[in-house]
């Protein structure tokens, strides 16, 4: 807030943020004048510190300023997803007592379809650009407050995030808002601007939905707020990407594996077409990376590419440097801020190195899930360590690598396998895109290994292909983590996080035909 207000002043016409897709840009100057006539109506709503409101939008300038806004009149913002159900927005909204939402044209559907199943009450709402029927004019809304103006001392507003958990409903991370008087004082965790290099030189390209926590903290805090320029993307598309980075002279970005799969896919010409050399720092994180898949990566964008294993909740974060990475390749890193990494079994105890179990992390801030305290407490062991519930192992030199999720594992005739052990032997066969591996019915063994492969090449000889894996995983696994089945389809389900929806893929097995 206060450092908006600084590159104000210092830089006004220098661009913060670029969105290309719809022809926009908005300069310090404009942001901050902006957000500040938004601050001042929220005010005017009613809406007291502390209050929240809902923002369902795709990306487009008005996000960004009223992030801002809300910050300075000391509100709760929570980002919707556009791909969320009217049920689901409503329990979100109803969940996060957001007193007013604002909405997009871009996402009008899903707006209308709210407003005709009654899913956000009576709370005022408001549509933003050309508008949406039912919606008020938020533009309107803002003529009546048409210059900044002095604002009430407030806390420091901030965003109200829920996870993506791929089962059950979203869990809200609610954090304390910091007191006006400390509105100067760093983040707590400031890791990343000496790790990444952002600044006022950063020019960030996010091709992601900026409702999604890491696209939304690197474009708002991490970019904009230290003076740097965001380039924000409509929607990924790998071509397209390529070209932003040429055309603005991206230094900083951010992706998801699934991302690099669509980008190694695109033809040798396209790929060497553009100049990248002003990428200076890639970022990944969201789902495990195929070792295969970054080596690739590493090969055409050079050794530029950093990894961070973290969560919403803020309950520990590795990091991964290029340079570490290519000595020990498909870690995810070592733990960061002081925080200290442990590996334990069902009853917390501390495991051996090199055996896998849940992931804990001590001496981060605690956190609550927000009106659920049994799933907060079900985050924490006896020895108040906190895990995302995922699981992993350490090498000698302390470096993680990552298993799966306690959900995903497969239990066959009392064996736990664990799949991201079997997709990254398949997922080195030259053939293979993307793999996927799961636990389906069997009646001897309770569960089965299942294997969803994507080939590189849609026109592959599959019952060739197959043959080929089947020999590589007996070379390569022991008996019981061999697929005993196998299926070829386009794409793998993920959430927009780019995270793997295993259940999607076990659930034409869990009933019979």
């Amino acid at each position: 807030m206060v450092l908006l207000a600084r590159w104000a002043r210092e830089t006004p016409d220098k661009v913060a943020a670029h969105f290309p897709d719809i022809g926009k840009s908005m300069t310090f100057d404009a942001l901050d004048a902006r957000s500040n006539r938004a601050a001042q109506w929220l005010i005017a709503l009613g809406l007291e510190p502390g209050d929240g409101i809902a923002l369902l939008m795709d990306n487009r300038p008005e996000f960004i300023e009223l992030a801002f806004a809300c910050r300075r009149a000391g509100l709760y913002y929570t980002p919707l997803s556009v791909h969320l159900r009217p049920q689901e927005v409503a329990y979100m909204m109803r969940d996060a007592a957001a007193k007013a939402i604002i909405v997009s044209p871009g996402v009008a559907d899903l707006a209308t379809a709210l407003l005709r199943e009654g899913a956000v009450g009576e709370v005022p709402r408001f549509a933003v650009g050309e508008g949406v029927d039912g919606y008020r004019s938020y533009d309107e809304a803002l003529s009546a407050h048409p210059a900044p103006a002095r604002l009430p001392e407030r806390p420091v507003g901030r965003e109200f995030l829920y996870s993506s958990g791929t089962t059950g409903l979203p869990k809200g991370i609610k954090r304390p808002m910091v007191a006006w008087e400390n509105r100067t004082a760093p983040e707590w965790d400031m890791t990343w601007k000496s790790l990444y290099g952002f600044g006022p030189d950063t020019v960030y390209l996010s091709p992601a939905p900026l409702y999604h926590a890491a696209p939304h903290t690197f474009t708002i805090r991490r970019t904009i707020t230290e003076g740097g320029t965001a380039v924000v993307m409509a929607k990924f598309d790998p071509l397209r990407a390529l070209e932003m980075i040429e055309r603005y002279r991206i230094t900083h970005s951010q992706w998801v594996p699934t991302m690099f799969v669509r980008l190694l896919a695109l033809p040798d010409a396209d790929r060497t077409r553009f100049d990248l050399s002003s990428h200076r720092c890639a970022i990944h994180a969201a789902a495990p990376c195929p070792v295969g898949v970054k080596q690739r990566m590493m090969e055409w964008w050079g050794p530029i590419i950093w990894e961070y294993y973290a969560g919403s909740e803020s309950v520990g974060t590795t990091v991964i440097s290029p340079q570490d990475w290519l000595a020990h390749p498909g870690t995810v890193g070592r733990p960061v801020n002081g925080v200290k990494l442990h590996i334990c079994d069902d009853d917390g105890n501390e495991l051996p190195v090199g055996e896998v179990g849940r992931i804990c992390f001590e001496g981060a801030p605690r956190f609550d899930y927000h009106n659920a305290p049994e799933k907060t407490a079900g985050a924490y062991n006896g020895r108040g360590w906190a895990s995302l519930g995922d699981l992993g192992r350490v090498d000698e030199d302390g470096f993680l690598f990552l298993s799966d999720r306690r959900a995903d594992l497969i239990l066959s005739g009392g064996v736990n396998i664990y799949p991201a052990e079997i997709e990254a032997a398949i997922a080195r066969h030259p053939e293979v895109a993307e793999v996927a591996v799961v636990g389906i019915p069997n009646a001897d063994f309770g569960e089965q290994v299942h294997a969803a492969i994507v080939p590189r090449d849609p026109r592959a000889d599959t019952r060739a292909l197959q043959a080929a894996l089947e020999a590589l995983c007996k070379d390569q696994l022991a008996g019981p983590k061999r697929p005993r089945s196998w299926e070829f389809v386009d794409e793998l389900p993920r959430s927009e996080a780019g995270k793997l929806l295993r259940r999607i893929l076990k659930e034409r097995y869990l009933s019979p035909s």
